[in-house]
């Protein structure tokens, strides 16, 4: 089976027509239809019905997908393991964060990084999904789940909280909230199940059974400009939110802490570029000391 041809076999079997697999592999549909017939032709199976629905695998496709698959997997670790004897200062990283991450740590560590290592190009992803290191969407990733694959090298890079927080114009307006109330009377910004499974009904310890939702967020900056706009009380990192001038800290005394990971494939640990990405934003981690509790 031709590497190529399985690929794009591969995407058109997960995403189920010729259009999306094109999208995901960056190529025209034409060429996705071509392939699929010169992999079926070379193996003298049909791997797909035709529906109006999409395309489903037939019994041959679901044998072909699995061989597939182990290709696929002995691709990805023959490229992981070239890049790991990679001692050049230059190339290209993938790294995946969050946007408040980005912004607070991790660009101002890039900037160092560049100045000191220019040819060395930060390819960056912000999203509240998890990349798949295995799969190398990303070489490294700064989260705050620690994932427990045995493949992958994780660090724990710092203890951080969060706090609650309001505009000062919807404390002055609304008022502080009262303990143990279920935040009555107020209104909440919070994220949805999907991103804060844990704690999706609560902000800073604090049950929001009594309160208003008046907006769900997916990225912690739209969640700091929705606070600075007076929406309502929200949860923040620390040192993002007493930074802010128009924000109040809600309850000083209370903080909620987290921990940040620094992931990546142990493949590409002895990679140079990786390695030298990796190390600034650790240094920047390190650098930070300011943290709760602290006078607000």
């Amino acid at each position: 089976m031709d590497w190529d041809n399985a690929r794009i076999f591969l995407a058109i079997y997960r995403v189920g027509t010729l259009r999306g697999a094109a999208e995901h592999l960056e190529i025209d549909q034409a060429t996705v239809g071509r392939r699929l017939a010169a992999l079926e032709k070379s193996l003298g199976a049909r791997l797909f019905l035709r529906t109006p629905g999409g395309y489903v695998p037939t019994p041959a496709g679901e044998l072909a997908a699995t061989a597939a698959s182990q290709m696929e997997q002995g691709a990805e670790q023959l490229q992981r393991q070239m890049q790991g004897i990679d001692e050049r200062l230059c190339g290209v990283v993938r790294l995946a964060a969050t946007d408040i991450t980005a912004r607070h740590f991790l660009l101002p560590a890039l900037k160092r990084l560049r100045e000191s290592h220019p040819t060395i190009k930060v390819v960056l992803t912000t999203s509240t999904q998890l990349s798949n290191l295995t799969k190398r969407e990303a070489d490294i990733a700064v989260r705050t789940v620690r994932p427990d694959a045995p493949d992958l090298i994780t660090r724990h890079l710092k203890r951080l909280h969060k706090g609650m927080y309001a505009s000062k114009a919807y404390v002055k307006k609304r008022g502080r909230p009262e303990s143990g109330s279920g935040l009555k009377g107020h209104d909440v910004v919070i994220y949805p199940y999907s991103i804060s499974p844990n704690k999706p009904e609560q902000i800073c310890g604090e049950s929001i059974v009594h309160a208003n939702v008046a907006m769900e967020v997916s990225t912690g900056l739209v969640m700091y400009d929705c606070l600075q706009a007076g929406f309502g009380i929200g949860e923040l990192p620390i040192h993002v939110g007493d930074a802010a001038s128009g924000l109040v800290r809600i309850w000083p005394e209370r903080a909620t802490p987290y921990d940040m990971w620094l992931v990546l494939h142990s493949d590409l640990n002895r990679t140079a570029r990786v390695r030298a990405v990796a190390d600034a934003i650790i240094a920047a981690y390190e650098a930070y000391e300011a943290d709760w509790p602290h006078p607000a």
